[in-house]
């Protein structure tokens, strides 16, 4: 999950250092490779040492071995990068052993890019080329210059996505510039191609300027069968979105805001279903008024939600706060029409739900203790939760997150690839909060009752019903609202 909005941890006073997580991630996996003596214990005494670091050992590979020793390969996990610095210095302390390159895998991985593109047909003979190049793609060309509506049909614009960024919201970790954004970008191409099969493309802009950034994505759009907005900083990313809606043809999706709301208000219908509580009756506390927490909340509205209180920098968000920008302004009036003051623990005082779409740190655990009986708790700040999701199942009946590494990722892949299939199906040309609410509810009903439980409120990312479940119900919205979709002439034969 991303968050544009970094709530200020000062907000709540000096948050104690937060002890590193007990499990390891491949996110931060290292190869070392070392020399080691001949010594037949060498090996035992090398996974002994990363485990006595906390590390974890998965593969020890022998590169080259003499009769007075080895060359081996160490692959191990850690808990972030300076967990890895502290299991190559164990390893180097490790007698008769030598350390002699480090390779972060994470690193390696993205060495080159993650995105290629291939020729969907074949170019072995002059008949290939006449066909697929010159001279025969100019009839398809006079064929489209007479017919525009059928670009989707024979064009990559039919299956096609610009994920487009100007780099000042990476992640959660700030404005980063178009350059540190574009592995990112590569990631949410390659999972669109990986999850949904749709040809999508990074574009990293080097400007901030609303202006600029609409009208470079309107001239573009031609290209394109829908438009994913991403890391793009709130409150910029609102006008930028609200004024391609109104000017494009195709749908504009920021999946900041709209994939981040999706998954969270399936996440949290799951968890209300194993607390038996209501989502109208539930009180709700939002923490990051941002893109992603300003969506959540609409879609939270949208689909019922009947006490929600949003806190970021300034505390809860009241309308007669005068400090408040005009889009913080509006969702105060939406969410806290009685004024109410204060800090997070003060919000979260008798509240069922916490969701956190802020900054790393900014709750005491502590604080979750004055939540109702059988709370839920979703810290989604990424790659720092707003509080420790393992040390948070102290106080909650039902904790997510982010994280991988635990159970119930709350992930935006679980959404865009589905939702952006759907759209592309039905040749829709908007985005509605209906085809959202659909797509919510698909991607929650794909948990089946006998399946529910505390730690199993959301489909792991790899289901394949998913991404089928998603985009059908985004499609049959789609179909269902006037005018939201393309009309589009059944001809048979494209003969120009």
């Amino acid at each position: 999950m991303s968050s544009d909005t970094a709530a200020d941890p000062t907000a709540l006073g000096e948050p104690a250092a937060v002890p590193r997580g007990p499990v390891t991630s491949a996110s931060y996996s290292i190869t070392v490779r070392l020399t080691a003596d001949g010594d037949p214990a060498s090996i035992g005494r090398i996974a002994t040492a990363v485990g006595e670091a906390g590390g974890a050992v998965t593969a020890i590979d022998v590169v080259d071995s003499r009769p007075d020793g080895l060359t081996v390969d160490v692959t191990c996990s850690a808990a972030d990068a300076a967990h890895s610095e502290e299991m190559v210095t164990a390893l180097g302390a490790v007698p008769g052993v030598a350390v002699r390159k480090v390779s972060d895998r994470t690193f390696l991985l993205h060495l080159g890019g993650k995105l290629e593109v291939a020729s969907k047909v074949p170019l072995k003979t002059r008949d290939d080329l006449s066909m697929a190049y010159t001279p025969g793609v100019a009839r398809v060309c006079l064929a489209l210059a007479e017919h525009p509506e059928d670009v989707r049909r024979l064009t990559i614009k039919g299956n096609t996505v610009a994920v487009v960024t100007d780099g000042s919201a990476v992640l959660g970790l700030g404005d980063l510039g178009p350059g540190a954004a574009l592995p990112v970008m590569e990631g949410k191409a390659a999972l669109f191609k990986r999850f949904a099969d749709i040809d999508a493309w990074p574009i990293c802009l080097d400007t901030q300027d609303v202006d600029e950034i609409v009208r470079t994505v309107e001239l573009i759009a031609p290209g394109f069968g829908g438009i994913n907005l991403e890391d793009i900083a709130a409150p910029r990313c609102f006008e930028i979105e609200a004024r391609l809606r109104e000017r494009l043809d195709v749908p504009v999706f920021h999946d900041d805001q709209h994939g981040t709301a999706i998954v969270a208000l399936a996440a949290l219908r799951n968890a209300l279903r194993v607390v038996d509580k209501r989502l109208a009756d539930v009180r709700i506390v939002v923490a990051g008024a941002g893109a992603a927490g300003t969506a959540i909340v609409h879609l939270l509205l949208a689909a019922g939600a009947g006490q929600v209180l949003v806190w970021d920098r300034e505390g809860i968000l009241s309308p007669d706060d005068e400090r408040l920008s005009p889009a913080k302004a509006d969702l105060a009036r939406r969410t806290n029409p009685a004024g109410v003051r204060g800090e997070l623990p003060d919000a979260l005082a008798g509240a069922d739900v916490f969701i956190g779409v802020s900054a790393g740190n900014v709750l005491p655990v502590e604080a979750l203790a004055a939540m109702a009986e059988r709370a839920v708790v979703f810290p989604m700040a990424n790659p720092t939760p707003e509080v420790d999701p393992v040390r948070a199942r102290q106080h909650a009946a039902v904790v997510a997150s982010g994280r991988s590494d635990l159970p119930n990722q709350i992930n935006n892949v679980l959404a865009f690839p589905g939702v952006f299939r759907g759209l592309l199906d039905a040749r829709a040309t908007e985005i509605s909060t209906g085809m959202l609410l659909a797509a919510a509810d698909a991607l929650a009903a794909i948990v089946r009752d006998d399946q529910l439980n505390a730690n199993y409120i959301i489909p792991s990312v790899f289901d394949p019903a998913v991404t089928q479940a998603v985009a059908a119900a985004v499609a049959d919205a789609a179909r269902a609202e006037p005018g939201a979709t393309a009309t589009v002439t059944d001809r048979t034969s494209f003969v120009g």
